[in-house]
């Protein structure tokens, strides 16, 4: 889609949001809005699946619990691997390579911005690709931890139509007899290594997060709604240092008071008319 078949609001605001950019080095935070349009549905958008996040406290003290999250997360890890970036995902993968933007700091943890081909990404809520024992601190890769999922539990199979979760996640009709993976190192509990509803935000992932944006002279937020916290703290400093903040999300954001230009659109669109005005956002 261009410009010329966008609304005309729309258009005008991607246009003030390129005069507002130009020349300045970006960083881009980005939420489940960017991966909508790969498959993966938002926890808060328009039309998202009602559901109860895991917790990081019932993951570790309720076997029940855990062992209906390893079905879950198997099942929907398998069908989150079939997932592709999409058109805005490439679009801020050349921004990067241009020189526009400095990296990507990213909620997601579905992987695709570095598909996609940037190379500089801040996975501030963990990454799908990899799990670790929570006692011994081995680290695994998701895909060999997956084998032995499906060698100890055969009988496993992703469902037709299933059901994804913006983490990889789906609900599982039935967790009974299934054999949850174990550290083949200390036997200890593994767990995915994401960020659990109700867990801090490790705090050196943050300082790469702010260190992205202190070299950065404009912040993009991508498809966020700004509810979880470490978004808002991020738009906050950039606004204390007098950057441009440009929002593209469908529906409001927590940081839509403080945004230099609020784009109520979809993100690839969007970001792809951005990618379009490398001329003009290019310093001089």
């Amino acid at each position: 889609m261009r410009v010329s078949d966008l609304d005309d609001l729309t258009t005008a605001d991607i246009g003030r949001a390129i005069d507002a950019l130009a020349g300045r080095r970006i960083a881009v935070l980005t939420g489940a809005g960017v991966s909508t349009d790969s498959g993966i549905p938002d926890y808060r958008g328009k039309g998202a699946p009602k559901r109860t996040p895991m917790t990081a406290q019932t993951f570790l003290s309720d076997e029940a619990a855990r062992r209906r999250y390893w079905v879950g997360s198997h099942l929907g890890w398998r069908a989150f691997t079939s997932a592709a970036p999409n058109a805005g995902h490439e679009a801020l993968a050349v921004l990067e390579r241009e020189g526009v933007a400095t990296g990507v700091i990213t909620q997601n943890v579905d992987g695709l911005h570095l598909r996609a081909g940037n190379h500089r990404v801040v996975e501030l809520h963990g990454t799908m690709r990899r799990v670790f024992c929570t006692h011994c601190g081995q680290v695994f890769d998701r895909r060999d931890v997956g084998e032995r999922v499906e060698r100890e539990n055969p009988w496993i199979t992703v469902p037709d139509n299933v059901r994804l979760g913006p983490d990889g996640d789906v609900l599982p009709e039935s967790a009974e007899g299934f054999v949850v993976p174990t550290c083949t190192v200390c036997g200890g509990m593994l767990k995915p290594d994401v960020v659990f509803f109700g867990e801090f935000i490790p705090a050196e992932k943050f300082r790469e997060a702010e260190q992205l944006l202190h070299t950065s002279e404009g912040l993009v937020i991508a498809g966020s709604s700004l509810t979880v916290n470490s978004g808002i703290r991020l738009v906050e400093r950039a606004r204390r240092r007098k950057m441009p903040v440009v929002i593209v999300n469908r529906g409001e954001t927590r940081g839509d008071s403080r945004a230099t230009v609020k784009i109520d659109a979809g993100t690839t669109e969007v970001l792809g008319e951005l990618a379009r005005a490398l001329p003009a956002l290019r310093r001089p």
